[in-house]
C-alpha cells in the first residue's frame, strides 16, 4: 500500500462519546488501479463523496475523534459487508443470495461507478478481492469498532456520525415539484440505527445552521447504521449525507465558490452534535 488505508485524528482530549467518520471521500488511488480500469481517473471519482473529510475536519476541536478513509470507494466500498461480493465482477466466486446493492454493482468490490459505468474490463481473482479487504476494509473496520468500544468504556454510549455526500441529482429526482429540495439527508434506517431523541437533537442542529433536511429518503443508511447501529446498547448511528451541489463542482470534482461558507456553517453543526454526546453523559449521570 502507498498509504495507509485510513486516517485516525484524535482530539487532545476526548471530551464526546460522538464519533466522526467519512468512510468514502478516500482519494489514494492505486496507480495499477487507474491502469487497470476502462475509465479515466475524473470519471473514477464520481463515486467518491469528495472533500467531505475536509468539511468535517473540525472535529477533533470539540473533542471527538475523526475516522477519515484514505482507500477510494471504487476500489473498496466501507460502507459494505465483507460478504458483499460480487460474482459478476469476481471469478471463483459463487452466486450469494439476492443483494440488490451487489447485483446493481455496488457491492464491498464496486463493478461500476455512478451512473452504471463499468470500472474494469473483465473480472478479478478472488485471491486479489481478497486481499484488499485484508489491506482495506478490515483495519478501517477494526479501528472504526475500537472507537466506538472506547466511547461505550469511557461514557457509557456512543453516537457514530457517518458522513456521507449525495449527488445532487439523487434529491432533485426526488423533490419534482416540490417547494424545496433537502440539502441534507438524515439516515436511522427508519429508528432501526439511532434512537429518536438523538436523531432529533442532530435534526436540529442542521437546522439551526439554515440546512433544509429530510429523513431517510432517499438514503436511509448502508452497511455502517445497519452493522454498528444498536440502539438498545446505547450505540447509535446517524447517516448524514449532503448534497454535493453545495460545495462541489460535480463535473471537475473539485470545490466550488461556496465550499468556505458550507464548512463554517458545517463547523456549527459539528460542534452542536459533539455537544450532544455531552449533555447526554450529563444526563445519565444525575
Amino acid at each position: 500500500m502507498s498509504t495507509p488505508s485510513y486516517m485516525l485524528i484524535m482530539p487532545k482530549a476526548r471530551t464526546t462519546s460522538v464519533v466522526f467518520a467519512s468512510p468514502h471521500s478516500g482519494r489514494d488511488y492505486p496507480l495499477p488501479f487507474l491502469r487497470s480500469s476502462v475509465l479515466d481517473e475524473q470519471a473514477i471519482r464520481s463515486s467518491e463523496d469528495a472533500y467531505v473529510d475536509k468539511l468535517c475536519e473540525v472535529a477533533p476541536d470539540y473533542g471527538a475523534p475523526l475516522l477519515l478513509a484514505n482507500t477510494p470507494r471504487a476500489y473498496v466500498d466501507l460502507n459494505r459487508g465483507p460478504d458483499e461480493l460480487d460474482p459478476a465482477l469476481i471469478k471463483g466466486l459463487r452466486r450469494v443470495n439476492h443483494n440488490p446493492r451487489v447485483s446493481s454493482g455496488l457491492g464491498v468490490i464496486p463493478r461500476v461507478v455512478a451512473g452504471g459505468r463499468a470500472i474494469y474490463r473483465g473480472k478479478m481473482t478472488l485471491r486479489d478481492a481478497q486481499l484488499r479487504l485484508t489491506d482495506h476494509w478490515h483495519p478501517y473496520h477494526t479501528t472504526l469498532q475500537a472507537l466506538l468500544d472506547r466511547s461505550i468504556a469511557m461514557f457509557g454510549e456512543t453516537t457514530l456520525i457517518d458522513c456521507h455526500s449525495m449527488p445532487h441529482e439523487a434529491v432533485t429526482n426526488l423533490c419534482r415539484g416540490a417547494r424545496r429540495c433537502p440539502e441534507v439527508v438524515l439516515g436511522d434506517r427508519f429508528g432501526a440505527s439511532a434512537a429518536p431523541h438523538i436523531v432529533d437533537r442532530v435534526e436540529a442542529a442542521f437546522i439551526r445552521a439554515g440546512f433544509h433536511t429530510a429523513r431517510n429518503a432517499p438514503f436511509a443508511g448502508a452497511y455502517m447504521a445497519q452493522h454498528y447501529g444498536r440502539p438498545q446498547r446505547n450505540q447509535h448511528v446517524v447517516q448524514v449525507e449532503i448534497d454535493r451541489a453545495l460545495y462541489l463542482n460535480e463535473q471537475t470534482v473539485q470545490p466550488n465558490e461556496h465550499f468556505c461558507e458550507i464548512q463554517s456553517r458545517l463547523a456549527a453543526v459539528i460542534a452542536e452534535i459533539a455537544a450532544i454526546g455531552r449533555c447526554e453523559n450529563a444526563l445519565a449521570a444525575e
